[in-house]
């Protein structure tokens, strides 16, 4: 997430922490299996010092599990396993830490250059013991050396044609870029394809993952970079 976007949501709140029932509940057993408890306790960390700290807006809180963190989780299905996935802009480790909760077999490298951010992702890392995640307070840009990722994701970052640029360099020459994106996400395809052929990519595709398991099923841009 950029700086300028800051947080999610910003109009007040005033409740408790979100609740996990009914359809999203089914869904959340699914996707993080006998590690929902962490799950529960990450969006109790957004709900609390997530929203303190700015990390998280005030109205996005009692849909932290069916806009933000569910819709997140879904995309595991995409990933190879024992792959290593670079999340870009993770800001409140979305969707980092939710694959990293979701499917304890990645490695994740969470990217982000806000130090309070940060900091925030250490705390909750070292709270959840979550031992497959890694964090590097950096932009993307300079993380190429640092970095050699079978995939990279995002959430919220730039328009596709700004984000082909910085992220698929992470991939070494063989991978694929896992973007969540929104209604939009064909027609961003179209105006990446520039960026998308200079930056050796290919094959891109708008994928909607979660139907039949989500209310509001996730779209993804995935865009391969090799064979």
């Amino acid at each position: 997430m950029t700086e300028d976007q800051g947080a999610l949501g910003e109009a007040e709140y005033d409740g408790g922490l979100p609740e996990l029932g009914g359809a999203e509940l089914a869904a959340a057993e699914k996707l993080f299996g006998d590690r929902l408890e962490l799950a529960r306790r990450y969006v109790d960390h957004l709900a609390t010092s997530g929203l303190e700290r700015g990390l998280i807006g005030p109205r996005e809180v009692p849909r932290l599990w069916s806009r933000h963190v569910l819709n997140c989780a879904v995309i595991e299905s995409e990933f190879a396993r024992e792959a290593t996935v670079a999340d870009v802009g993770s800001g409140a480790g979305l969707p980092g830490l939710c694959l990293a909760l979701a499917r304890p077999d990645l490695t994740l490298v969470l990217i982000e250059p806000l130090e309070r951010r940060v900091i925030w992702l250490e705390e909750v890392v070292d709270d959840l013991g979550l031992t497959n995640v890694r964090i590097l307070r950096t932009r993307a840009e300079q993380a190429v050396e640092l970095v050699n990722a079978d995939y990279v994701t995002a959430r919220a970052v730039s328009a596709l044609s700004k984000l082909v640029p910085i992220t698929l360099p992470l991939l070494g020459g063989a991978g694929s870029l896992v973007a969540i994106k929104g209604r939009s996400a064909a027609e961003e395809v179209e105006k990446a394809a520039k960026a998308i052929k200079k930056y050796k990519g290919h094959s891109a595709e708008v994928r909607v993952l979660g139907e039949g398991l989500l209310e509001e099923p996730t779209t993804v841009v995935r865009i391969a970079v090799g064979p």
